[in-house]
């Protein structure tokens, strides 16, 4: 009786460990993808008129855009940090299991960021056709990787 209560005490103990060993990974990835928001949202908000065209902002917003996608964003997705284990995430257990496809999705999101980075201070009228590559990037790995809003 007392192994058993001295288990189930330790068992315990250890479980709220293991869950917050995904604390910092989740946050990571949530902060990286909030960057990206951000700094899309400033491009995409030049590109239709709502805000004024600023050649220094987009040009810094896309020069953001290309620091965050040349992160190695796998140390962010360890396995067992989906949304089928942990509250707070989108990400879908499929990432584990093509990993790879994840990588190579990430870095054709950088590809069409370099794009973006090119032409972000040319204009408000280069902004639109950049965008579309960066958007197709993201929808295609939020397509497979990522849980739609409930």
């Amino acid at each position: 009786m007392i192994r058993s209560t001295a288990f189930v005490a330790a068992l315990a103990i250890a479980t709220p460990a293991v869950a917050q060993d995904f604390d910092g990974p989740l946050k990571g990835r949530q902060g990286m993808f909030q960057i990206l928001a951000i700094n899309l949202g400033i491009i995409g908000d030049m590109a239709k008129g709502e805000t004024e065209y600023d050649a220094e902002q987009a040009q810094m917003a896309a020069d953001n855009l290309v620091a965050i996608t040349s992160i190695n964003p796998l140390p962010l997705f360890p396995e067992g940090s989906d949304n089928e284990a942990l509250d707070g995430t989108r990400a879908l257990p499929a990432i584990w299991e093509n990993v790879d496809d994840l990588g190579a999705k990430w870095a054709d999101l950088g590809e069409a960021a370099a794009g973006m980075q090119e032409v972000a201070g040319n204009g408000r009228e280069a902004l639109g056709p950049a965008l579309g590559p960066v958007g197709n990037a993201c929808k295609n790995c939020h397509d497979e990787y990522r849980a739609s809003p409930e």
